[in-house]
C-alpha cells in the first residue's frame, strides 16, 4: 500500500486510467469478435458493414495508446482479409 500522499494519488490516477483502458480494449475486442463471427458464418454483407465499427474501435485504441500502431494495422489487415467474400 502507498504511504506518501503522492503515492496515494498516483494509485488513484492509475486506477482511473486502467478503467478507461479496459473499456477501450473491451469495445475493440467486441468489434473484432463481431466481424469474426459474421465471417465464420459466411455473412459477408454484414461482416463488411460491421468492419467500419471495428476499424473505428481499433483506431481509437491505437490513438489512446492502449495498443501499438503496428498492432492496430495488423488487426485491421487480418479483419479485412477475413471479411472479404470467398
Amino acid at each position: 500500500m502507498p504511504i506518501t500522499r503522492n503515492a496515494k494519488k498516483a494509485l488513484r490516477v492509475a486506477d482511473r486510467k486502467r478503467a478507461v483502458n479496459d473499456r477501450t480494449k473491451k469495445v475493440m475486442k467486441e468489434g473484432v469478435k463481431a466481424v469474426q463471427t459474421l465471417a465464420v458464418s459466411k455473412d459477408w454483407k454484414k461482416a463488411t458493414e460491421s468492419l467500419s465499427a471495428a476499424y473505428a474501435a481499433i483506431d481509437k485504441a491505437a490513438k489512446k495508446g492502449v495498443i501499438k500502431k503496428n498492432t492496430a494495422s495488423r488487426k485491421k489487415a487480418r479483419l479485412s482479409r477475413m471479411a472479404k467474400e470467398k
